[in-house]
């Protein structure tokens, strides 16, 4: 059970922060740099709960299903926190299970939508705008989790899932603008700037 009776400890003042374990790092540290992201996305999409709260039964299913991401971003988070050797059994951990569910998700959202013949610009509505946000900061979460699987030891299946999720949030971008008629906008190249 985690129990937080104080937020300031006074103990990062020179810079430095706790892992899971009392290991200390640089705030810095591609570790931080890794959940820190992560942390960020969970943010990104808790900016999506008064979007689609009391919106209608669509709109709080995709409520729904982002509080579970949000979750399973917390549990990998946690994960990224934890130096291999501190690590307990029953961990709660990216899994083929998280990717699945992802790809089922994600694939009958899509089958609803028409074919994509161009890149989808960013915007469509709001609760479109806000995944795509989530989604390119999902493709960085994914980057940092990268760079820190290389000196470090990091459950494969985190990269997995953030690369799925990354796909999930595009398709749920345009699942959100058709299930409230907005209409997504095509990028068409050469037309930037009056063109």
């Amino acid at each position: 059970m985690v129990r937080l009776n104080r937020i300031y400890t006074r103990t990062g003042d020179d810079g430095t922060t706790g892992l899971v374990g009392g290991d200390r790092v640089a705030k810095d540290d591609q570790r931080i740099e890794a959940y820190g992201t992560v942390d960020e996305l969970n943010a990104v999409l808790g900016a999506l709960h008064p979007l689609l709260a009391g919106h209608g039964e669509a709109q709080e299913d995709l409520l729904r299903r982002v509080v579970g991401i949000q979750q399973l971003l917390f549990d990998l988070g946690a994960s990224l926190a934890t130096p291999v050797e501190h690590r307990w059994p029953g961990m709660p951990m990216a899994s083929s299970a998280h990717v699945v569910w992802l790809e089922h998700d994600l694939d009958r959202m899509n089958e609803s939508l028409p074919a994509l013949k161009s890149f989808v610009l960013p915007g469509g509505g709001a609760v479109n705008a806000q995944l795509h946000v989530a989604r390119t900061v999902c493709r960085r979460a994914e980057r940092e989790v990268l760079r820190l699987s290389r000196s470090v030891d990091v459950e494969p299946l985190t990269l997995k899932v953030l690369n799925r999720l990354s796909d999930w949030l595009f398709v749920a971008g345009r699942w959100a603008a058709a299930q409230s008629g907005e209409t997504e906008v095509l990028w068409t190249p050469g037309r930037g700037l009056g063109g």
